[in-house]
């Protein structure tokens, strides 16, 4: 989708979100906090978050409207916020402690090449958090997209797992107020002396 049919579908709704996904929580709530960013925030749910936790924080996102709605919030001052497309945002390498990647959903080219440059601005030991809606999920799965291209999954996101000591990789389940629904869960972390970018 576009930036501005994204524009239109904050406008169109009151709030997306509020709080963080449970499962993000749950995995990031322990981490001693450093230097993050959100890629795809949205509404900035999940930077605003991180940076009531101490984080320093960059959220980017497409959608200036959907971002503004985070600025518009009372603790959103330790939020960097970023109106830019997530396929040609760049951060430095071995810059970030924490990258946060939650249902961005491209095709599988264009995730695998943002997911990659995500590894690289990954200090030695930081981390990189995947979530999204699992191919499964529209033939077994409530909600989400209904374009299977654009669809995680185990087998889809391989690459990107081959470039980290892994902690979790596998499919997820997720209750909501539909039924369940089926993400992909990719959470790892960056091997000490890894080189920044692959050739």
């Amino acid at each position: 989708m576009r930036a501005e049919d994204w524009d239109e579908r904050y406008r169109a709704q009151r709030q997306w979100s509020s709080g963080p996904n449970a499962l993000v929580a749950e995995l990031l709530g322990g981490l001693l906090p450093g230097d993050a960013v959100d890629l795809a925030a949205g509404e900035g749910r999940h930077a605003l978050w991180l940076a009531a936790r101490g984080w320093r924080v960059t959220a980017v996102d497409f959608s200036d409207v959907g971002l503004a709605r985070g600025r518009a919030q009372p603790d959103a001052g330790g939020v960097t916020w970023v109106t830019a497309d997530v396929s040609a945002w760049d951060a430095a390498a071995s810059s970030l402690d924490l990258v946060l990647v939650a249902y961005l959903h491209l095709d599988l080219p264009a995730t695998l090449a943002v997911l990659d440059r995500a590894v690289s601005w990954l200090r030695p030991g930081g981390r990189l958090l995947v979530l999204g809606h699992d191919v499964d999920n529209v033939a077994h799965g409530v909600g989400g997209p209904q374009d299977p291209a654009i669809l995680h999954s185990v087998e889809r996101l391989a690459p990107v797992a081959a470039r980290l000591d892994v902690d979790r990789f596998e499919q997820v389940r997720r209750g909501t107020p539909a039924g369940t629904a089926l993400d992909t869960l990719l959470w790892g972390r960056r091997p000490a002396g890894s080189a920044g970018r692959p050739a």
